[in-house]
């Protein structure tokens, strides 16, 4: 049985381990002795001419058989730590499988991206949430034993779609826009149009090329940041900022595609091309259809101020920036093999709503706990008594209490035991009770606020 090349204390059972793991460090398709033992075995059991050859060769003991096995140009038998292509072939369903500790941590990730998003201002960052609507892979030009790598963020092992590679495929929609290709530039420009300046107020002044000119920046230059030619040092760094995207796998497994490659005597060993090749198929990692990719992009708003203050006026950076993911999501894709249709997504509004309405929760629920804890304990009573008039109200549907009844009651043990609050405490306590008093209690009126003796709160 092909083995991980690890010590033999990890032992064998590697199913817990993160995806990225057994992809790499762990990945069990090395050849071993008994390897080796059992493919002899298995080769001097055929009734053929080879049979009788192995046959032989293992009389003389299996060290010889191995040895002149290794040895043949024809069908040679894999060496001891080379690459067992049986194993290799069986490998892809341990590599595939998803735990649900594997899940929850991309749910984790996920959560995490969010918090963080929730507390910055919304004019600073876009949050888009896609579903791909095809196989995703990327890092196929990752080296690897199985032909083909795959991208997984260490230390989690998990896939994941490099914030690198998003601002690429932008850059290219928001190019693609901004020169007419597609009939709409959707408020895209290549037009140079932002001087780069240096310096504030009176002594600001323009940056000169090596020309003597005036360096000018273009929407593209202004967002994604400018890098000029060789020799020159004018570069300019982007305003934005794309995180890496940690994408939430539909189903419990990862998938293998497999492409043909055609004409590989012709680009591995240099052949004529001719149609008589015999393609070996190669497979790698993909990510099924209908998982989920959530985009985080940041604005540095102050960098953006300073290049062009009008991308900065009205979020007019997010809105471009829509645009071009739009038209990436319906036009570029993400990731690896684009060309052939990987990568295509569309925008999830269902998710993006959600999104949306967890961020104003989120945002909510942080400054009601700043608050909170800004309050006096005499405050926070205040505080409660609300929050219980309300949660009332909501179970009343409509109805109201009779008098003397719950609410009621505890309004005037408040109005009794204000005595020693400050007049601030008092008047916003009065303010409470007959603000709330009236909606969850029946006949309330001018004498029941005079009998609880309101009107003493209220004295300056």
């Amino acid at each position: 049985m092909a083995i991980a090349a690890v010590p033999a204390y990890l032992g064998k059972n590697f199913r817990e381990a993160s995806p990225g793991m057994r992809f790499g460090f762990l990945l069990p398709i090395w050849t071993t002795r008994s390897d080796q033992e059992n493919e002899v075995n298995k080769r001097a059991e055929a009734k053929s001419r080879e049979g009788d050859e192995v046959r032989q060769l293992r009389r003389e003991g299996m060290d010889v058989a191995i040895r002149e096995l290794c040895r043949r140009q024809r069908n040679p038998l894999p060496g001891l730590w080379d690459k067992n292509d049986f194993a290799a072939r069986n490998a892809w369903k341990e590599i595939t499988a998803l735990t649900p500790a594997d899940k929850m941590q991309m749910e984790a990730l996920s959560a995490r991206q969010l918090a963080l998003s929730s507390m910055m201002p919304t004019d600073r960052i876009l949050v888009l949430p896609a579903q791909s609507t095809a196989p995703f892979t990327t890092g196929l030009g990752n080296e690897h034993p199985l032909e083909n790598g795959f991208a997984f963020l260490n230390p989690y092992g998990l896939p994941y779609l490099p914030g690198s590679g998003i601002k690429g495929v932008l850059r290219q929609a928001a190019r693609q826009l901004a020169d007419s290709e597609w009939g709409e530039t959707r408020g895209w420009t290549a037009d140079k149009r932002y001087p780069l300046t240096v310096q504030q107020g009176q002594q600001r002044r323009p940056v000169l090329d090596a020309g003597n000119n005036p360096v000018m920046l273009s929407v593209l230059d202004v967002l994604f940041g400018y890098e000029t030619d060789a020799g020159e040092t004018t570069h300019v760094r982007g305003a934005l900022s794309f995180w890496d995207v940690i994408p939430q796998i539909k189903g419990n497994n990862l998938t293998v595609d497999i492409m043909t490659p055609h004409q590989g005597h012709y680009y591995q060993k240099g052949e004529t091309p001719h149609e008589s090749g015999q393609p070996i198929p190669v497979s790698y990692l993909t990510i099924p259809p209908g998982s989920g990719f959530s985009f985080h992009v940041v604005c540095d708003l102050a960098h953006l101020t300073r290049l062009a203050p009008e991308l900065a006026a009205n979020q007019t950076w997010k809105t471009l920036l829509q645009h071009a993911f739009t038209h990436a999501f319906q036009w570029l894709g993400f990731g690896a093999k684009t060309a052939v249709g990987y990568g295509a997504m569309h925008l999830d509004q269902q998710a993006q709503d959600k999104r949306e309405r967890e961020i104003r929760e989120n945002r909510a629920r942080a400054e009601r706990t700043a608050l909170e804890a800004s309050l006096t304990e005499n405050q926070k009573t205040i505080r409660a008594f609300i929050d219980k008039c309300e949660k009332r109200q909501a179970e009343l549907n409509g109805r109201k209490d009779k008098q003397n009844t719950g609410i009621h009651q505890e309004a005037s043990k408040l109005v009794k035991g204000a005595t020693g609050w400050s007049p601030e405490e008092k008047q916003a306590l009065a303010q409470a009770i007959r603000q709330w008093l009236p909606q969850v209690i029946e006949k309330v009126e001018k004498d029941t606020f005079r009998k609880m003796g309101i009107s003493a709160l209220e004295q300056p």
